[in-house]
């Protein structure tokens, strides 16, 4: 059997375990954060491949030294992915429709910054760099609005151990439906939309992340939709993606990527799905 190590235990650790433990293929989760690990003798056995490269870039390189395997998403593509401005300037070259943004890299003046709200029109998205989740996104109104939250932003990136001292400023789309996609090795594999409860659009909330309360439908993806997603991932070069879609009645755009998705329920997902993952983490262990 071969072994595929995991770097994360929460829901897609559980939901892997027993589909591929049916297609040979065992999955056993590799700790690499919160603990002591001894450099001259990690803790782990012998792996035949890692699914994800581990959260934390630093500990991550420890365990990948150890393991000396290879990653269906490897570090590269986890940074791909995580810089945000990073994948939209990728995918704005490559003529994948993705919404006005502009990048600030701390410290700017404030007439940058002025600039950059008039030249995309309030009210703004405001988000950290690299940040998953929805952690950090906010949405101002108008420029005083934009200017308090850049303070506080400015507060975090003056500590000199903050690495990323970036954040983008993002066209916000009324109104637009947010489906999350997935692609593995290529092909469209399934989709959710993403609705936040009525109660929570009634208080105010706009922010579809579901670890923010929104909830996940399955749907069946109109086929232009699909290439898009397929398209990104193509971009990117990452085998396993979630690529986040916002549309609305004139356009679709790529908002966001994340190539550490959540496996969700196989019921969201096209047949096959579990025995096309089982056969790329073979493909990548014989690499």
């Amino acid at each position: 059997m071969r072994r595929l190590a995991v770097a994360t235990n929460a829901e897609t650790y559980e939901r892997m375990r027993a589909p591929l433990a049916d297609r040979g293929i065992g999955v056993e989760h590799v700790r690499s954060r919160e603990r002591t690990v001894a450099l001259t003798d990690p803790p782990w056995g012998e792996f035949d491949a890692g699914f994800v490269f581990p959260p934390r870039l630093m500990e991550g390189g420890v365990a990948d030294a150890a393991l000396g395997v290879p990653w269906v998403n490897d570090r590269e593509a986890i940074l791909r992915s995580r810089n945000k401005a990073g994948a939209i300037a990728r995918l704005a070259a490559a003529d994948v429709p993705v919404p006005e943004t502009v990048m600030v890299s701390n410290p700017v003046d404030e007439s940058e910054l002025v600039d950059a709200v008039e030249r995309l029109d309030p009210p703004v998205v405001v988000k950290p760099n690299s940040t998953t989740r929805g952690v950090g996104v906010a949405k101002a109104g108008d420029l005083d609005s934009l200017l308090g939250v850049v303070d506080y932003l400015d507060l975090v990136h003056d500590f000199r151990a903050t690495g990323d001292k970036s954040f983008l400023v993002q066209e916000y789309l009324d109104g637009a439906t947010d489906y999350r996609v997935m692609v593995l090795d290529g092909e469209y594999v399934g989709a959710v939309e993403r609705r936040l409860p009525d109660d929570a659009l009634a208080a105010g909330q706009w922010k579809h992340n579901v670890h923010r309360g929104a909830e996940a439908s399955r749907v069946d993806l109109d086929p232009e939709l699909r290439e898009l997603a397929e398209r990104t991932a193509d971009v990117l070069d990452i085998p396993f993606l979630g690529v986040d879609l916002l549309v609305t009645d004139e356009r679709a755009v790529v908002n966001e990527t994340n190539a550490r998705p959540t496996i969700d329920d196989a019921d969201k997902y096209a047949d096959g799905f579990w025995d096309d993952l089982a056969d790329l983490v073979r493909r990548t262990a014989d690499a």
